[in-house]
């Protein structure tokens, strides 16, 4: 098989060949769009779901035909390393110099410059150790208090005003939006509240992690009823088999039916694993149709590879005692798990076992599913721990500290 060819594209975000089973969310957000863009009001979109689901190509392919129909799409991720007006700033500033050069809209545009002028001096935003800078001079009083509720739905606003008299909307793509601190997503919130109270076209597509309904939710009590919220999952079986059949026969490949079974069986539906075990056997296979057991011999090569990437990256990120709680949570078989039985598994009441919890939580690498509840983010990492010798077993203890030497010399000495 010409390796060259090989039609898979497992990756951060990379769109696969086939994008399977996401038309309801696609038609979705396109109607979504094309309201905002009209001036009519619609809901926003929040794409929830576990990493390795494709809300990230979601959201680009979304980006891509909102910008294709002449809405204002500015994109971000969201970072707890990178403040919300630091990250939407850069791409806010090149869309309304964009909008600036259009007649309809100059004045309005030059009005969103002066908000966002005051907006970078109140806040005094610095890009990559660069402060950011405008020609256009700050309006006082616009975008100015300090108060980031306040400065981002007067910028928000303004820049809102600039699209619609352009004819067109401002669509905010942000991804791993749970990644944001609870002040920031409710300023967020009370912009987007406002921009649709005065009638302006403003709206959200984000993503993130299966907690970022909740926190929407404690950000702001109305947020239930500002976002469609959907939960990107698995593909059904007739899903993940498009996935696979249809790149592989545009390049003239067929499956024995039982090695597509086989996949799927293996990846559980979920489309990173999906495009992992699809690139493998492609190379493994030495001729169509691919079978059942070129598969076999691709398990062992897909499993190696997100072992050393999508795997590793994220233990390597925390703590040993973070990693002790998660492997405890894999001793207690298929989650979810309550929080109390995860703490007596490792020997400690719920308090003491609740920083780690919380730890894990915030590393983004479990989620709690409902109240006193915990389960992996990332889908069959339970299987990578049990393969992987861990750092600490889940019922080892922490390592004996070196003894201590009573201190020689007079007792008025200071110890050392």
């Amino acid at each position: 098989m010409d390796a060259v060819r090989n039609p898979y594209a497992p990756g951060a975000g990379t769109t696969p060949p086939e994008l399977a089973g996401r038309d309801e969310i696609l038609e979705e957000a396109r109607v979504a769009i094309e309201r905002h863009k009209l001036g009519r009001p619609n809901q926003g979109i929040i794409l929830s779901g576990l990493r390795g689901v494709g809300k990230t190509v979601l959201l680009n392919r979304i980006r891509r035909e909102a910008a294709a129909a002449g809405v204002v799409a500015i994109s971000l991720e969201a970072s707890e390393a990178l403040p919300l007006p630091t990250a939407l700033l850069p791409p806010l500033r090149a869309a309304l110099l964009d909008l600036s050069t259009r007649e309809a809209a100059k004045e309005a545009a030059r009005r969103a410059l002066r908000a966002l002028a005051g907006f970078i001096s109140a806040w005094k935003v610095v890009y990559q150790d660069i402060s950011l800078q405008l020609d256009a001079d700050p309006e006082p009083g616009l975008a100015d208090s300090k108060d980031l509720e306040s400065d981002l739905r007067d910028l928000l606003g303004r820049s809102a005003e600039a699209a619609r008299a352009n004819g067109t909307a401002i669509a905010l793509f942000v991804d791993e939006l749970h990644a944001l601190p609870a002040d920031q997503i409710g300023a967020l919130l009370a912009s987007l509240h406002g921009a649709a109270q005065d009638h302006l076209p403003l709206t959200l597509i984000g993503a993130g992690l299966p907690q970022i309904g909740g926190m929407l939710g404690d950000a702001r009590s109305y947020a239930e009823r500002m976002f469609t919220l959907f939960d990107v999952g698995p593909l059904s079986s007739d899903d993940a088999i498009c996935a696979l059949a249809k790149p592989a026969a545009a390049e003239g490949v067929a499956y024995d039916p039982d090695a597509l079974t086989a996949i799927v069986a293996r990846t559980q539906g979920y489309p990173y694993f999906l495009q992992q075990w699809g690139k493998h056997a492609w190379l493994a296979a030495g001729e169509s149709p691919i079978s059942a057991a070129d598969v076999d011999r691709a398990t062992d090569a897909a499993i190696a590879e997100l072992d050393r990437g999508f795997f590793r990256i994220r233990l390597d990120r925390i703590t040993p005692g973070q990693e002790r709680y998660l492997r405890t949570m894999v001793e207690l078989g298929s989650g979810p798990h309550r929080s109390a039985d995860v703490a007596r598994a490792l020997g400690q009441d719920a308090a003491g076992a609740s920083p780690h919890r919380d730890q894990v939580i915030k590393s983004g690498m479990a989620w709690s599913p409902r109240w006193g509840y915990i389960d992996f983010t990332v889908p069959l990492f339970d299987e990578y721990l049990k393969r992987t010798k861990p750092i600490y077993g889940p019922s080892a203890q922490p390592p004996p500290q070196p003894e201590k030497i009573p201190p020689s010399g007079c007792s008025i000495c200071p110890v050392m």
